[in-house]
C-alpha cells in the first residue's frame, strides 16, 4: 500500500490470543488499520461499528461460532471473509461457503500466505466495483441469467443466492460457456492467485467452491473433466 491510498480496515476474529496478535501484528506491518475481536459477540459488534474491509474469522469461537458471526455479518452487510480452520473436512468448508466465506485456510498457515489471501480479497472487490460501474450486458446461459452489474443470477427465473466468490467463477465460467476452464486459469481469474498456489490446497479451493455452486445452480449445469477443469453447459 501507499502512503495515498487510504488504509484498509481488517478485522481479526481470533480467540487464541497469539494468534490473533500475531495476525494483527502483521497486517499492520503490511498497512492495515486492524480490529481485533476474541469472541463472537464481540466480532459482530465490531464489523458493525468498524466497518471492516475484510474479515479474518476462525470457526471455532466463544460465545456462538465463526459461521454464525459470517452469517450475521453477511446479513448485516456484503464483505468478504476469510475464514481460518483447524479442520480440513470438506463438510466444514462447505458450511463456511455457504453462510457466506469467500475463502478459507486451514491451521497452519504461514503469514505470507494470509497476507497474500487477504490482498486477493480485496484486489477481487476492486475488480467487481469496477465492473458493475460499467453495467455491462447480463448473460444468458441456459437457463441461468447472470447480471454482472447488479451482482444477481437466477435459474429459470428464479433469483438464487450466490456469495461474491461463487459469483465470480459462475460469471467466470459463463463469459466461455461450454469451454473447460483449468482450475489454474479459475485460481487467477477468479481468486486473483498467482503461480505460488499451485498447490492440492489451492485445486482443492476450487473443488469446494463449484461443490458448493453446484447445489445452488443444479449440479448437471457444471461438467467436470477429470484432471483439467470445469465447464458451464447450457442446460
Amino acid at each position: 500500500m501507499t502512503s495515498s491510498t487510504p488504509a484498509r480496515t481488517a478485522l481479526v476474529v481470533e480467540d487464541e490470543r497469539t494468534i490473533n496478535d500475531a495476525l494483527a501484528q502483521r497486517l499492520r506491518a503490511e498497512g492495515y488499520t486492524v480490529e481485533q475481536a476474541f469472541d463472537g459477540p464481540s466480532a459482530v459488534d465490531l464489523a458493525a461499528s468498524a466497518r471492516p474491509d475484510v474479515v479474518l474469522l476462525d470457526v471455532m469461537l466463544p460465545g456462538f461460532d465463526g459461521l454464525e458471526v459470517c452469517r450475521r455479518i453477511q446479513a448485516a452487510r456484503p464483505v468478504p471473509v476469510l475464514m481460518l480452520t483447524a479442520r480440513d473436512d470438506e463438510a466444514d468448508v462447505l458450511v463456511g461457503l455457504g453462510v457466506g466465506a469467500d475463502d478459507y485456510l486451514t491451521k497452519p498457515f504461514s503469514m505470507r500466505e494470509v497476507v497474500a489471501r487477504v490482498a486477493a480479497l480485496l484486489r477481487r472487490v476492486e475488480r467487481a466495483e469496477a465492473l458493475a460501474a460499467d453495467r455491462p450486458a447480463p448473460l444468458e446461459v441456459g437457463a441461468i441469467s447472470i447480471d454482472p452489474g447488479t451482482r444477481r443470477t437466477t435459474v429459470a427465473g428464479e433469483p438464487v443466492h450466490l456469495t461474491p466468490t461463487e459469483f465470480d467463477l459462475l460469471l467466470c465460467l459463463a463469459r466461455e460457456a461450454g469451454q473447460v476452464l483449468g482450475r489454474d486459469r479459475l485460481l487467477r481469474e477468479v481468486w486473483d492467485w498467482g503461480d505460488a498456489w499451485g498447490s492440492a490446497g489451492a485445486a482443492r479451493t476450487v473443488d469446494s467452491h463449484v461443490k458448493a455452486l453446484r447445489a445452488k445452480v443444479g449440479a448437471a449445469r457444471i461438467r467436470t473433466v477429470h484432471g483439467v477443469g470445469y465447464a458451464l453447459e447450457a442446460i
